[in-house]
Parts: structure tokens; sequence; C-alpha cells
């Protein structure tokens, strides 16, 4: 591969806002694809990957570099050297980029790959938390999963058409995909590609969506005509397949304290011929006050640590804070026990993380179900999905059923 100056100075520019002014990873790089109109399908996916793929092996390879944060423009070059020459790939006499010593690179990469914290590129206290949540072989085997590039899965929009008709479509179009047994409506790219372009996208024919995140609505047991609050929407990937399983009828209300996701939301909602979701945001306890027992299905998408989607947030591996843990399970904790009220008689209620620990999940739900709000609820059955075993993102989710009157 002949690297090109203008597309490994645009992976430095990246990298320097991700690691020294602390931006998220996905948005910077949208922003650095936009730096040239001129960069075709190839060259974006070079910026992108790169990007990605030092971030996640950001701790590795400063290791072997000798580097650390801030990272000056010099040795975020020498992050760069580093990757290319564990890709094989033939550095370029230019003066940004030292003479590099590959055998010594080579050799202190076979040495750091002994040590899981530095072969899996992982902070101390992650490594240590999940070793002991979760065990040492499990552990090992799910941060190695975590580490690899996630793979492009859509979810047919089944208001609009059936996954079988959309890779017709598709195909059609130059996209390949196949279908994942065990998955109702997805469709996973045979190659990595921005389908956002497509006409089908544009028509509302599909969303991009991981597989196990396509399992949490599932799960909920929806059907047409029921009253369903969605607590936790965001921007509504699980709302829109909500909307879908309920064919449009009954009422989908979609609530969250964030009005700029709701209004995603609402452009993904028209997009996707969505018409039954209601958006509410919640600016004061009242809003959940007044749905107390009112809801035949709850969905709490509780927010989490993220530790199952390391795939596709390969820096919140540098972002998460060992105190944001025990913070968030105080917050997990207080959301199960008010949201469930929701819930009236008879209904169900399906309580998900996208994280791995079982302090956010399974002891979160023994832990309600022995508190006052839980009394009136059973435990009907939960999925622990891991990457190592799914090969798709880790979730967690818990159905519950409230005891009828």
């Amino acid at each position: 591969m002949k690297l090109h100056r203008n597309l490994v100075f645009a992976v430095v520019d990246g990298l320097n806002l991700i690691f020294n002014e602390n931006e998220y990873a996905d948005k910077v790089v949208q922003k650095v694809l936009k730096f040239d109109k001129r960069w075709g399908a190839r060259d974006r996916g070079f910026i992108a990957e790169t990007t990605y793929d030092i971030v996640r092996w950001k701790r590795l390879y400063s290791e072997i570099a000798e580097v650390k944060a801030p990272y000056s423009r010099p040795n975020l070059f020498r992050l760069f050297a580093v990757w290319a020459v564990l890709k094989g790939i033939k550095l370029p006499d230019w003066k940004q980029i030292e003479p590099t010593p590959e055998r010594r690179i080579k050799g202190k990469f076979d040495e750091l790959s002994k040590i899981r914290k530095y072969k899996e590129s992982i902070p101390d206290w992650m490594d240590e938390l999940c070793a002991k949540s979760l065990g040492e072989k499990l552990w090992n085997k799910e941060i190695t999963a975590l580490n690899k590039q996630a793979d492009v899965i859509l979810r047919a929009n089944e208001l609009k058409t059936s996954k079988e008709k959309l890779r017709k479509i598709l195909l059609d179009a130059g996209i390949d995909t196949e279908f994942l047994k065990g998955y109702s409506s997805a469709l996973k790219l045979v190659e990595r590609g921005n389908v956002f372009t497509s006409e089908a996208f544009k028509k509302g024919f599909f969303e991009v969506q991981d597989a196990s995140s396509q399992l949490v609505s599932e799960f909920l047991d929806v059907k047409p005509g029921m009253r369903v609050v969605d607590t936790c929407a965001g921007a509504g990937g699980k709302a829109l397949h909500l909307a879908a399983l309920m064919e449009n009828k009954g009422q989908l209300i979609a609530l969250d304290i964030y009005e700029n996701k709701l209004k995603e939301l609402k452009r993904r909602a028209k997009r996707a011929g969505a018409h039954n979701i209601e958006p509410r945001v919640i600016d004061t306890s009242k809003v959940i006050k007044k749905l107390y027992g009112k809801a035949d299905r709850v969905l709490i998408d509780a927010p989490c640590t993220g530790l199952g989607i390391l795939r596709r947030n390969p820096d919140a591996k540098w972002k998460l804070q060992p105190e944001f843990v025990d913070k968030i399970v105080t917050t997990q904790k207080e959301i199960i026990r008010n949201y469930s009220k929701i819930v009236k008689p008879g209904g169900k209620m399906v309580y998900a993380t996208c994280s791995i620990l079982p302090q956010e999940n399974i002891e979160q739900v023994k832990s309600f179900l022995s508190s006052e709000e839980g009394d009136d609820f059973t435990f009907v059955g939960d999925k622990k999905i891991f990457a190592s075993s799914s090969g798709f993102d880790g979730f967690y989710m818990a159905l519950l059923e409230k005891k009828g009157q």
C-alpha cells in the first residue's frame, strides 16, 4: 500500500482532536472526512479505519512508540509509524516520519503481547474491574472480541419492506448483504461501505443497528394497538423498531431528558414512516408521574458504561473513568425503580443495557425485585449477550411482568 501525504495528515489531525482535545472519535471522523471533497470511497475508508485502529490500540502503540499524553504532533506521527510497521506498510521518506526502527517495534510488540492490558490496549482499572466481575477466562475472550472491528448491520424497516426485498433492492444498487440466522430483520454488509447515501436509506427502508440491539425491542413482546413507553429513547433506534413491530398501531411514547435527541428521533421517524411515535421531553418529574400505571409495555434501555459496544466506540476505553461505574450503577437503580411505576398491572417491562458488567445487569434486576417497587414484579427471563460468543455487541436484557390486580 502506498501512503498518501494528505490522507496521513488527515489521520494525524483527527488523532490530535481525539487524544488532545477530548473530542468523540465518531464526530471527529465525520468532521475530518469533510476536509477534501475530492476524496473517494477508498480514501475516506483509509482515514476512518486507520483513525479508529490507532484509537483502539492507543495504549499498545504508545508503549511501543514510547510516547505519552499530551501527544505532540511528532508523537502522533510516531504512533502512525508504529501502526504502519505492524501492518507491514512501507513508510515513506517524509520529514514528519523519523527513521523508524522496524525490528525494535516488532520486538516490543511481541514482548508487550504477553501482558493483557497492553496486548488488548486497555486501562489498568478496566482490566482489573472486568476480570473480577466476569472472571479471567470470559474477560480474556470478551476483550479480544471487543477489540475487533464491528460489522455493519442493517435492520429492514418492516413498515416499508421485508429483509428479503431489501436485500434485492440493495443488490441492484451494488450493495451485497447476507442474512443472519436467528435475527428476524437483520442484514449484514458483505463489504463495509457508506450505506447512508443509498436511495434505500433515504426512502426509509432500513436503519443501521447492531444485531444484538435488534433483539431488545423484540424481547419486549409488543403487539399492535398497545400503549408502549420507551423511557430512555435517545435518538430512537429501538423506538423505530418498536413502531415497526406494532405495525404503526397503538401509542408509542418516546421519553428522554435530551430534547435534541428527540428532535433527531422525529426526523428519523418521518423517514421511516413511523407515525405512532409521540416524543416527550422529561423536563419535570410530572412527565413520568402522569404515566404511572398506564402502559402495557415499558422499555428501560438504561444509560450504562457501554462496555459491550467498545468495538464501535473504541475511544470509550480512554474516556470512561472508574468513578463513573459507581455513579451509573446508582443512576440505573433510581431509573428502574421510578420508571417501573409506568407499567400497568399485567403489563411487562424490559430492562436493558449495552454493558457486560453483572453489576449493571442481573445484579440491578435482583436488587429491583427485592425492593418495594419491585415487589409486584416477577422475573420472566433474561439474555446475556457477549461479543465473544455472538460476534456482535455485548448486551443484556431482562423481561419482567407486573402482577395483575
